[in-house]
């Protein structure tokens, strides 16, 4: 499980380089997340994410903050499921609207996880 949870520390890492990097784009890709399979695809992977952090904590650096950040990850999946379509698109235009500042703090903050779950999970 920890290995699991590592690729998900290194996937979110490179999602926040790549936001840092060309906001623009990665505010084109979270538009392509607004279509309910992409939505459902989406908090799936939050629940399998979530349950591999919770899972994986005990053999990690700093199991109680994974223990915490995997409930909380798994968590927004099952909000992001109960969600409505048309509360999902408010919030995606919400975010959408904002200057590409605002997504490369949230791309950076992607970025400072990653690397965070890396380093907490790396033998």
């Amino acid at each position: 499980m920890p290995a699991i949870a590592l690729v998900f520390g290194v996937l979110i890492s490179a999602l926040g380089v790549f936001g840092v990097v060309s906001p623009s784009k990665l505010l084109r890709l979270e538009e392509y997340s607004r279509k309910p399979p992409l939505r459902y695809i989406a908090s799936v992977i939050r629940l399998l994410m979530g349950a591999t952090l919770y899972l994986a904590a005990p053999a990690s650096r700093a199991a109680g903050v994974l223990h915490a950040l995997g409930i909380f990850i798994f968590v927004a999946g099952v909000v992001t499921l109960i969600f409505g379509p048309e509360r999902f698109r408010k919030l995606v235009d919400w975010w959408s609207a904002h200057s590409p500042a605002l997504a490369r703090v949230w791309a950076a903050l992607a970025l400072v996880l990653g690397v965070f779950l890396v380093y907490a999970l790396f033998p």
